[in-house]
């Protein structure tokens, strides 16, 4: 039986009394077939050797259904940034309250088709799934934290991340509350995430991130369990100290006192877990110390894990070590390491915690496969014992009948936050698209095809060369079967043509405005296709309450504080064809 299933049929049949399960019933076995495709077709390297089997994936248990909203009538747009956005009022200077703005509107590209009359009534849907990206999921009080780079860039230091568990919680509420495809009504079958779920490659960040996705309950506190211990209670004007009277920089801003804000942002988060199956994507932030330094470094694991954590610096090192950061230096990672030693007596004294230990790739590959984080499935979330042996973190997964997903690792094993493919995974990408010939193909990353400009060699395999955004755009554009290439990283919302497929990238959850993405693909039956875009906000209310300080209050004020923070850039939006829209691509 066809997992497609005509969008038109579905919203004549649906009202707002009918649940998911009865409205499965009623259009047949879509969701049954889709779930099997999930459960069956996930995780393994190797090509599919046809419509349902994935090469060297292992058989995995189909999720139990859980309960979802009734399925609205269709579209819709409550829940989503169609319908409103958190919006800032008042002067543009000076700390700006948010409040429910007016939603932005679907717009329709037709850079790479036309659209024709009637497709509407004619469209079948392929897919339906929601991107996560970037969450940065952080350990605010890390010793390995560069913080005190913010006297060279306000940016280097944000005054909402100490409440990312509780933002990315109330992410996970929001897709939970998602009755379906805001354009088509399909079943939502997946969550990708794009990667930079964690911030600085810690161990600690890690098992905080697989929580809340899985569900269970986080405390987002490291080092002394009593205490926090970071650059907010320091008594430095450099950062905003929220339960101190001191007039700090932010203060002189506008930003609020909130006595007990720091004792509210360690306590234990209760996290429900994504209701659908989700699979995980690596970013640099997740692979690298600081996003930026090679791993497996023996002296920046002792600094990570141990007892002494530098909140400030004199600005002319601060710049140097700013741009040794920013412009990639192959000595980045000794120059760092150089500046902690040098100031290690201007440290202060913090509780040492091995949980904080930054974590390798097989250290990443086995917390995906501990059944601890399993959650909805699958086991793995993309990730094999086969990866695990092969040190690889690369796979394709089935989406739907039709549909394959294939999940990239363009991070630089060396150690920089831009990106690159090495030749091996090339190959294996050109041998995949071609397998899938006849089926559509979605692939993810974290990288976007402008931020993949470092080609130096993989430490471990210097002899291989590496390869940058245009080649992976070229080949992507060889393979008509590519529809779409979703990624992040740059904290920005951008959809870019490429001829033949489009570019879908999505703005973070740490910057504001903090947004994730659903995606519907749909076959219109005119020699188009479409693929739908929508935005989505957290589950937070859009206006704060500064004495609220309730898991749902701190998550409303992660948004907030995140929209007034200093350095912040106002363009991470996008353009409005950039966020929610309909894309147009010829069927090939």
């Amino acid at each position: 039986m066809s997992r497609t299933r005509s969008a038109a049929a579905s919203a004549a049949a649906t009202a707002p009394a009918v649940d998911r399960r009865a409205f499965l019933a009623a259009t047949g076995a879509v969701g049954a077939t889709t779930a099997f495709a999930l459960a069956y077709g996930a995780g393994g390297a190797g090509p599919s050797a046809g419509p349902d089997v994935v090469t060297g994936a292992v058989p995995l248990v189909a999720p139990e259904p859980v309960a979802a909203p009734p399925v609205p009538r269709v579209p819709y747009t409550e829940g989503t940034t169609l319908a409103s956005v958190a919006t800032p009022g008042g002067a543009a200077t000076g700390y700006r309250r948010l409040a429910e703005g007016p939603g932005w509107d679907r717009v329709v590209r037709r850079d790479l088709a036309a659209t024709r009359p009637g497709r509407d009534d004619r469209r079948t849907v392929l897919a339906a799934f929601v991107q996560l990206t970037d969450l940065h999921v952080v350990d605010v009080q890390h010793p390995l934290r560069y913080e005190y780079l913010r006297v060279r860039s306000a940016g280097a230091w944000r005054p909402q991340e100490a409440l990312s568990v509780a933002g990315a919680v109330s992410l996970v509420e929001r897709v939970n509350s998602l009755p379906g495809g805001p354009a088509t009504g399909a079943p939502l079958s997946f969550a990708m995430t794009t990667g930079d779920n964690t911030d600085n490659n810690s161990s600690i960040e890690l098992d905080w991130y697989l929580t809340a996705l899985s569900g269970g309950r986080i405390t987002p506190n490291s080092g002394d369990p009593r205490h926090y211990e970071g650059v907010q209670n320091s008594g430095h004007p450099l950062y905003w100290q929220p339960d101190s009277a001191l007039r700090d920089a932010d203060k002189l801003r506008g930003f609020p006192g909130i006595p007990g804000f720091l004792e509210a942002a360690t306590r234990t988060v209760t996290s429900p877990g994504l209701h659908l199956p989700w699979y995980s994507t690596v970013g640099n932030h997740d692979s690298l110390p600081a996003g930026c330094c090679a791993p497996d470094d023996p002296f920046l694991a002792e600094v990570a894990t141990g007892g002494r954590k530098l909140e400030l610096l004199p600005a002319d090192e601060a710049i140097r070590a700013f741009l040794a950061v920013r412009h990639g230096s192959g000595s980045a990672r000794r120059e760092f390491a150089d500046l902690l030693k040098a100031h290690g007596k201007r440290a202060r004294s913090v509780t040492p915690d091995e949980r904080r230990v930054p974590f390798t790739r097989p250290a990443y590959l086995r917390a995906h496969l501990d059944p601890r984080h399993t959650g909805p499935g699958p086991h793995g979330h993309g990730y094999t014992a086969d990866d695990l042996d092969a040190d690889r973190l690369y796979y394709t997964f089935r989406i739907a009948e039709d549909v394959v997903g294939i999940s990239l690792d363009t991070t630089d094993p060396g150690g920089h936050h831009t990106g690159s493919v090495g030749s091996g995974q090339l190959r294996w990408l050109d041998r995949t698209l071609r397998a899938h010939a006849y089926e559509h193909v979605l692939v993810f990353s974290h990288h976007t095809s402008t931020s993949m400009d470092n080609t130096l060699p993989d430490p471990s395999r210097p002899a291989e060369r590496r390869h940058g955004g245009p080649e992976l755009v070229g080949l992507l554009s060889r393979h008509r079967n590519v529809l779409a290439w979703i990624n992040g990283h740059s904290h920005r919302n951008l959809v870019t043509p490429h001829g033949t497929f489009w570019e879908v990238t999505t703005a973070s959850h740490i910057d504001f405005p903090q947004l994730a993405r659903v995606v519907e693909v749909t076959d219109n039956r005119d020699g188009t296709l479409s693929l739908f875009t929508t935005l989505v906000e957290s589950h937070a209310p859009h206006r704060t309450d500064f004495g609220d300080l309730s898991q749902r209050g701190l998550a409303a004020l992660y948004r907030e504080l995140s929209c007034n923070a200093p350095g912040a850039r106002s363009d991470l939006a996008g353009d409005p064809g950039d966020r929610n829209t309909e894309l147009l691509l010829r069927r090939r």
